[in-house]
């Protein structure tokens, strides 16, 4: 028997021809600046501890960290990479070699076509790079081509330079979520950005622009900001910025 609809009780938008996507296998993402590999304490945990060393400031919104010696980030490492949520990867700055920052896949539901990208740790030498910004865009590339409906960022609200970042690369803001945590022995509310599948052709063309070789002057300066780009597609801006 086929339900009728009822006008009184709205429902959303029918999702036709739509299935669970794959979760994350560990696929590595290359582009022209930066490599992501599965994390593996073996082949980064000394490299990236290198890194962060001297910068602890890089730990102050994480759960975890500052870590006082290679051995203990080295356990660290060994604890939590490997496993399926989160999926944390390596970032190689491929304009330098080296191996400078983290983030994960984590939150990641199939059922709901919902995926985060968090646990993003970028040490000063990765930070304010191309690398950088083509980890995050080479990220929101495989889930959004895997057929995820919903990319999110989340982050600690007193955090602004994450609340700038999510922006920048085309987040739409969504809200905070007061006394969401507890960490490191202080409150956190949480900002919720996200962004969403319908918005992702407009945003891969506003990254790929950004990101060209010709949208950068002999010294490497940028010449068309990544925000303006992604500002014309974002739903929502953060008031707070």
């Amino acid at each position: 028997m086929t339900a009728i609809s009822n006008p009184a009780r709205p429902r959303g938008t029918p999702v036709a021809n739509w299935s669970a996507p794959p979760a994350p296998q560990g696929e590595v993402l290359k582009g022209r600046y930066a490599e992501l590999a599965p994390l593996s304490a073996e082949t980064h945990a000394a490299l990236l501890y290198q890194s962060y060393a001297g910068h602890d400031a890089v730990w102050d919104y994480m759960p975890y960290g500052p870590f006082s010696s290679a051995s203990q980030y080295h356990r660290w490492v060994r604890d939590h990479a490997g496993k399926p949520d989160p999926f944390f990867y390596a970032i190689r700055n491929l304009e330098t070699g080296h191996w400078e920052g983290v983030a994960s896949y984590l939150r990641v539901t199939p059922q709901a076509g919902s995926i985060e990208v968090g646990h993003i740790s970028m040490s000063p030498a990765l930070q304010q790079t191309r690398a950088a910004t083509e980890a995050m865009f080479l990220m929101m590339r495989w889930a959004f081509d895997a057929g995820y409906r919903r990319y999110e960022w989340k982050c600690d609200a007193m955090n602004a330079p994450s609340r700038r970042a999510a922006q920048r690369l085309g987040f739409s803001y969504e809200g905070v979520f007061r006394q969401a945590a507890v960490v490191k022995g202080h409150n956190r509310d949480t900002a919720w950005f996200a962004a969403i599948d319908s918005e992702w052709s407009s945003l891969r063309a506003a990254f790929e622009a950004w990101l060209a070789p010709s949208n950068f002057d002999a010294s490497g300066r940028q010449i068309e900001r990544l925000g303006d780009l992604t500002g014309l597609v974002r739903a929502a801006s953060d008031p707070t910025l």
